[in-house]
């Protein structure tokens, strides 16, 4: 046994009562109620905080489809095309000024960019 150190001596310790099948009784080394095991257990809801499924990804193109870009987009996406002078510096502090926060802001400059990049490539097909 791997834990030889941790137990005593002793028919007690020598026994498992986290493996042991219950007896149903309320005493004795194997007491506890007896329960059915669960085959499948569910992922924790906390590790699926943040990610995006398919439909609510196919439901944000839709409406940016539809919809197109906001305002305050449109804005730093005609820096992005006159590209005068720092375009990534001009384009971050603008989307920062609007949204708060540096990783937001970062994101939506690539987004911009992405999406502008994709409008190049439709329009030269």
């Amino acid at each position: 046994m791997p834990n030889e150190h941790v137990k005593g001596s002793g028919a007690a310790n020598a026994f498992d009562k986290y493996t042991a099948k219950k007896t149903g009784i309320a005493v004795g080394l194997a007491k506890g109620h007896i329960v059915n095991k669960r085959t499948v257990v569910k992922k924790a809801p906390r590790k699926n905080h943040g990610k995006t499924s398919k439909r609510l990804q196919a439901i944000r193109g839709i409406v940016r489809e539809v919809c197109g870009l906001a305002p305050y987009e449109k804005r730093i996406l005609d820096t992005l095309k006159l590209g005068a002078g720092n375009v990534e510096k001009k384009m971050y502090k603008m989307a920062k000024q609007r949204l708060g926060t540096h990783r937001r802001a970062c994101a939506k400059r690539e987004e911009i960019k992405d999406f502008w990049q994709k409008a190049r490539a439709a329009g030269a097909k």
